[in-house]
């Protein structure tokens, strides 16, 4: 989006002003419509206007974002992104690699925003960054709160369910080894025991095994109650896999303690190992 100049007409000074002596965030075209009193088409060639010059940033079809005044061009940085995407779909929350980065449970940035919600819709662009759409079942869309991203109020998961979603779905987090770091680096930061309800809540052995397996590798110290809980959890038939069904060459093998086979190359997750250890000793020194 080009800046050009942030000068407004009357009628652009009345929308902006309107919006912001209300604390308004957002607005929609026939507002503006209603607002000045005009045609559709008079209404569009504001809106236009508006965008060009910076003030507004399109969030949906004729829903708009306002660009606060006293950010200026410096607001459209990750957060506000942020904010423009939420207006894709109702309910939503931003998940998997996307709350990742936003705790610091990973390093790693992309051009791509992970938004979750049960609604069908397409992939998105907004402004440079791809949007894409996860539709989860209906049982794992849940453990997301408000958070605030650049004064704009958007939905996330909380630190527990990104690190399950990440595991869960490690092709959404960077592959296998950045999922493990994700849950390494988190180990000081999450409640087990909400970790462990939602485990019981997402129903899925699987899931629960790679979480209790690489926990432990993690050199995490998980509660006594919590570990017990999860391998209860993860008791009974049914293969398991972290990894490909067709394990790569120098894949760590079956983990009889948490009835994984991990069909991953130790030095895959070599960066995760005993992370958790590590940073406790850390602290004590």
């Amino acid at each position: 989006m080009a800046f050009v100049t942030r000068s407004l007409s009357p009628q652009e000074s009345r929308v902006v002003l309107s919006m912001a002596e209300n604390g308004r965030k957002e607005i929609g075209r026939k507002e503006i419509i209603d607002m000045l009193g005009v045609s559709p088409q008079a209404a569009d060639h504001v809106i236009r206007s508006l965008r060009r010059k910076g003030w507004l940033e399109r969030a949906s079809w004729g829903r708009y974002l306002l660009i606060p005044p006293e950010m200026g061009p410096d607001a459209l940085g990750e957060s506000n992104v942020l904010a423009l995407a939420s207006q894709i779909a109702e309910p939503y929350y931003f998940g998997y690699a996307t709350a990742a980065a936003h705790y610091g449970f990973t390093t790693q940035r992309r051009q791509v925003i992970r938004l979750v919600t049960p609604v069908r819709t397409r992939h998105r662009r907004v402004l440079d960054t791809e949007v894409h759409i996860v539709n989860p079942v209906p049982r794992k869309f849940f453990g997301f709160g408000q958070i605030d991203a650049l004064g704009h109020t958007v939905i996330m998961s909380d630190h527990e369910k990104t690190v399950i979603d990440c595991i869960d779905r490690p092709d959404l987090a960077g592959g296998e080894g950045e999922a493990a770091i994700i849950l390494a680096t988190a180990c000081r930061r999450i409640d087990w025991h909400k970790a462990a309800r939602y485990l019981k809540r997402m129903s899925s052995k699987t899931l629960t095994r790679r979480f209790g397996w690489l926990a432990e590798r993690a050199g995490a110290t998980i509660p006594e109650d919590v570990r017990t809980n999860l391998q209860d959890l993860a008791k009974g038939g049914g293969k398991s896999f972290f990894g490909p069904r067709i394990p790569k060459p120098g894949a760590i093998g079956y983990q009889d303690s948490w009835q994984l086979t991990a069909n991953v190359a130790s030095q895959d997750l070599s960066d995760s190992a005993g992370i958790a250890r590590r940073r406790s000793v850390d602290r004590e020194r």
